[in-house]
């Protein structure tokens, strides 16, 4: 069994104190990346206020398909992660590497897919700069709208797979760990904190799913 008392870092009087800094320190820095995508989604809807027309045509041009498939990958890592958190607690050491693995095998399959997805757009000239060409831009009211619209796409979306790319260094420094033997129901702190990451970053992708991919599809006529 590990011993807690070690892990403690040297400015902290006790594990409690430790565990509560880095509980709070993970939700503040997560309340910092919600502004930061909060911006960005701030300007997608007003830019969509404006040209709803051309975001309707625009948003047809994603693959609903991918993005449904992205999503469940998703979803299903954000329940490894919490069976994984669930296994530290209880000291099966097993239980954490197999969990972490799947986790970051579902992590690195997002990105993969979106890779996919990312390459169909490039073959389509939907990629904002001078090779970019829309099919329909002859008969809409503001031709330059679709641009802006893959613009925030690819914004919105590629900042979410740097996170995930973050949270797959994250998941592979707890995966160490955890191999090591240093969690334990004693001290588990690390991977709870590590799963709130995770879930972020999961959560950001289920609101970007339907305002990106869904809610235009049905207004189409």
């Amino acid at each position: 069994m590990s011993d807690t008392h070690s892990m403690v870092a040297h400015q902290f009087d006790d594990a409690l104190q430790q565990k509560e800094a880095s509980t709070v320190g993970m939700w503040v820095f997560l309340v910092t990346e919600i502004m930061f995508f909060g911006g960005l989604l701030l300007a997608y809807f007003i830019y969509r206020t404006s040209y709803p027309h051309e975001f309707l045509i625009a948003s047809h041009e994603l693959n609903v398909t991918i993005g449904t498939i992205n999503t469940c990958v998703l979803l299903t890592s954000s329940l490894t992660m919490a069976l994984a958190v669930h296994a530290a607690q209880m000291g099966n050491r097993k239980g954490q590497v197999i969990l972490l693995v799947v986790t970051m095998i579902l992590g690195a399959t997002f990105l993969v897919v979106k890779g996919f997805e990312y390459a169909e757009k490039f073959e389509h000239h939907l990629v904002p700069g001078s090779s970019f060409h829309f099919h329909s831009e002859a008969t809409l009211q503001n031709p330059g709208a679709p641009e802006i619209f893959f613009s925030l796409y690819f914004a919105l979306t590629g900042l979410h797979a740097f996170h995930m790319i973050i949270g797959l260094g994250l998941m592979t420094w707890l995966l160490v760990k955890a191999k090591r033997g240093r969690f334990s129901p004693q001290y588990y702190n690390p991977v709870e904190v590590g799963g709130l990451y995770w879930h972020f970053v999961d959560i950001v992708w289920i609101f970007l799913f339907p305002l990106l991919y869904l809610i235009d599809r049905s207004m189409l006529v």
